[in-house]
């Protein structure tokens, strides 16, 4: 049988009262048995203090499609609020969800062909719509978003980019103008529901000169806006907007030197929003923008504490290699894999968090033609190294940077690892991985906790954890996490075989300020410690 585990993301940023002492937790604890005899998929979606929902896809154990949706949500206690079911036909394939405010969507279509399904489940009291339609082109789709009544849907046709819009109203749908254009590719599309805006970003290769481009459409799907950021020295890999004010957006993202997705750095540009008045020339055509706001490159040499993931004495000849090469007016090349995590507004402007990683592979001999031997070499997922983080103010210049090491972690899937609490200055850093969180607290650009671990194995007192797989974290809501994942659970003196099932820990950050006075300091971490040393050998 095999069980995979998909978080939601949508809720990842919480906002608490952070000092530099933290004390983590495990309080509440929810367990969901396995159904052997299916494939399931679980999604975890934090609802801040609305709670929390849970979706199984759960699946014949013999056919890869799954046969329905299982909703399920609990309140901040994990105390079960409603449950809701939903009968997928058969000839529709859940493909992709998303979560606004009020709702949770998920897109299903029909295999090689334009029809689709959205089912719109309200998170309030779990009522359900669906709304069937046909899409203009059989397109591959790689996002997913609503804004109001309207989803809007990017991927490519025959390698070109498409995004189109889907009204739920009257059912129809049409091509947003534009894109649909060779040698370009569909980065990023986010909505404004504020401004009731779609940004839709792309990036082009022409001539060895890269481009990135972001287009800005109204609620309705009309062109109002095109910002060009050529790639003459630097490409832009991705991007993330955060508007300021309605006139100012800062977009912020990672860069390379040579048209590849291996970074080189991070960059933050200031452009201006799309005021439809303002973006039509005298002849009523939108206006296509070169961006000349100031584009800031940070190459990661600049970065203080970008190499703390590395061991004193590599780190220190890593750091004497950079200051030769600056010395001989050489430059470095970097070749970094970034997942930059939505941005986080900040009084100061904005926190920047990415995660490193690189693909893992595993090859595999074979005989082939007698004697002969034949090599076959295959992704098995991604390995994380540490994240970094950066802050900027709201004229885009860097304030600080610092950085979380992430050894050992692992997963199948990409996805974001590190989950963010954060108030004032300080940032507490957290991580799941094999049963136990690990975190950092940090303000600034100094590291004022080091990073310690905290078992998250809080069972009765006749229990064990076999194993754990799929650990996953999640920021929820006033100094609280979610730890979810699977877990195979024995029970001493008993002849009963262990059980197997999906886990959700309600995690307490107990939150203490420190004194000015060191021996007082030094006492609460001491008993800290003890704290969580007491909490393993239980």
């Amino acid at each position: 049988m095999i069980r995979r585990l998909a978080i939601g993301f949508w809720c990842w940023m919480v906002v608490a009262t952070v000092p530099a002492l933290a004390q983590f937790e495990p309080s509440v604890r929810l367990e969901l048995p396995i159904n052997q005899s299916s494939e399931d998929v679980f999604d975890v979606t934090p609802l801040g203090e609305r709670g929390v929902l849970v979706n199984v896809r759960q699946g014949d154990y013999y056919s890869s499609a799954p046969t329905k949706f299982v909703f399920k949500r609990y309140d901040t206690n994990l105390k079960e609020l409603w449950t809701a079911e939903y009968k997928i036909e058969s000839y529709y394939e859940p493909v992709r969800s998303c979560r606004t405010e009020h709702y949770l969507y998920w897109l299903m279509r029909e295999d090689e062909n334009e029809k689709v399904a959205v089912l719109r489940l309200n998170l309030e009291d779990g009522s359900m719509e669906s709304f069937k339609g046909d899409l203009v082109t059989p397109m591959e789709v790689f996002h997913f978003k609503v804004l109001d009544n309207i989803a809007y849907l990017g991927g490519s046709y025959r390698s070109r980019p498409v995004v189109v819009s889907f009204s739920f109203f009257d059912l129809t749908s049409k091509v947003l103008p534009g894109l649909y254009t060779n040698h370009v590719q569909l980065n990023n599309i986010e909505v404004d529901e504020q401004r009731r805006l779609v940004h839709v970003m792309t990036d082009a290769t022409h001539q060895r000169n890269c481009e990135f481009t972001v287009r800005t459409y109204s609620y309705e799907g009309k062109l109002l806006r095109t910002v060009n950021l050529d790639g003459n020295e630097h490409s832009l890999i991705s991007g993330k907007l955060l508007p300021l004010n309605d006139e100012e957006s800062l977009l912020v993202g990672n860069y390379s030197n040579d048209c590849t997705p291996y970074s080189q750095g991070v960059y933050i540009s200031r452009i201006r929003n799309a005021v439809a008045p303002l973006d039509v020339d005298k002849e009523g055509n939108n206006m296509v923008v070169t961006n000349t706001e100031e584009t800031r490159y940070i190459d990661f040499s600049e970065l203080q504490n970008f190499f703390n993931y590395m061991k004193p004495k590599r780190q220190q000849k890593m750091l004497e290699r950079l200051a030769r090469r600056k010395d001989q007016g050489k430059d470095t090349k970097f070749r970094y894999r970034l997942l930059v995590h939505d941005l986080i507004p900040t009084e100061e402007g904005l926190m920047l968090v990415a995660e490193v990683y690189y693909p893992q592979y595993r090859g595999t001999t074979y005989p082939f033609m007698g004697s002969a031997r034949s090599f076959d070499r295959y992704q098995e997922g991604y390995r994380y190294t540490h994240a970094f983080l950066c802050g900027f103010d709201k004229k885009g210049r860097l304030l600080w940077d610092n950085s979380l090491p992430i050894p050992d972690l692992s997963s199948y899937d990409l996805h974001q690892m590190v989950q963010v609490l954060r108030t004032g200055n300080a940032t507490v850093l957290a991580y799941p991985h094999d049963g136990e969180l690990h975190s950092e607290v940090v303000e600034d650009g100094k590291v004022v906790r080091e990073r310690e671990k905290y078992s998250l194995k809080k069972l009765a007192e006749n229990e064990k954890v076999v194993y754990s797989e799929n650990d996953q974290l999640e920021a929820w809501y006033d100094g609280h996490f979610l730890a979810c994942g699977f877990q195979k659970i024995s029970t001493d003196r008993s002849l009963a075989p262990p059980r197997e099932v999906f886990y959700i820990n309600k995690v307490t950050c107990n939150l203490s300020t420190p004194t000015d006075d060191p021996s007082s300091r030094s006492e609460a971490v001491d008993k800290a410690s003890r704290k969580t040393s007491g909490s393993k050998q239980r």
